[in-house]
């Protein structure tokens, strides 16, 4: 990927992360993704036209460290750099404790993926702290609970509303989350994608597309180590709808965090 390009994608990620307008906030996001879909395209065939005697991009591998061990949600850091992932044709292997991702794929690909996950996890962290500070979450995100209790003659047993635990309430929020902008990158991908083969000027380009799709899980078959397959998101702290709810409310507006520069500090995530 070019400065020039990591310099417009940086400018927009600064443009939602600024802007209060949840519709601006959206468009700039997808826009965001957009280029970086354009831009691996136009690296893929760049490669299928590119001269012995220039550098050719091949696949590569890069270590993500998510999070320590023991550290309680790190299934939904996962699953949202999984997201973002799957959106930019990056293949992933992952710790059995969910502490580190090894991502494949090309340079390009992975610096577009390190940039979005490095401001949409502040910004799921930040939205979702705020959630669970919120009178409305401490309100209304209850269960149900059975108590005994001594009426002065017998003990009895009666039915109460006790809150959700603030673990459940967050793997919760954060599981809808990272679902949720999953769901929005993959459709700007589609979209994306759409728009380039539909250029006659870009004859040939689902043929490179594929020939690049090929080549990565050719070198993922010959340098991946894993064995099984992850479990992905699993509720052990229990089930929250409210919280659910929530969090997807929160992925359909979210505006990318204080660390949206590229090359600036990251949150939680270190490539090496």
């Amino acid at each position: 990927m070019t400065d020039k390009n990591l310099s417009r994608i940086a400018a927009l990620l600064r443009k939602a992360e600024s802007t209060e307008n949840e519709h601006e906030a959206d468009a700039y996001l997808q826009a965001a993704q957009r280029l970086a879909t354009l831009n691996s395209v136009d690296l893929a065939v760049a490669r299928a036209h590119t001269t012995e005697k220039e550098r050719r991009s091949v696949p590569e591998q890069r270590t993500i460290e998510i999070g320590p061990s023991g550290k309680r949600g790190l299934r939904t850091y996962v699953q949202l750099y999984l997201a973002i992932a799957r959106a930019n044709q990056v293949t992933c292997d992952i710790a059995r404790n969910s502490t580190r991702v090894y991502a494949y794929g090309f340079d390009s690909d992975l610096d577009a993926v390190d940039a979005l996950y490095s401001s949409l996890v502040v910004q799921m962290v930040r939205s979702c702290d705020a959630y669970l500070r919120s009178p409305e979450r401490l309100a209304k995100d209850t269960v149900a609970d059975v108590e005994d209790f001594w009426d002065g003659q017998r003990w009895r047993r009666r039915q109460v509303e006790r809150p959700v635990h603030a673990t459940t309430a967050r793997i919760n929020f954060q599981a809808a989350f990272a679902a949720r902008i999953g769901k929005r990158l993959a459709q700007a991908r589609e979209k994306a994608q759409a728009e380039v083969v539909a250029d006659t000027a870009r004859t040939g380009v689902e043929l490179v597309l594929r020939a690049k799709e090929v080549e990565l899980a050719d070198h993922y078959k010959a340098h991946s180590t894993a064995r099984g397959s992850w479990g992905g998101y699993r509720a052990d702290a229990g089930h929250s709808e409210f919280s659910r709810r929530a969090g997807d409310r929160a992925g359909k507006v979210a505006r990318l965090g204080a660390n949206a520069e590229i090359g600036g500090a990251r949150a939680g995530i270190e490539a090496r």
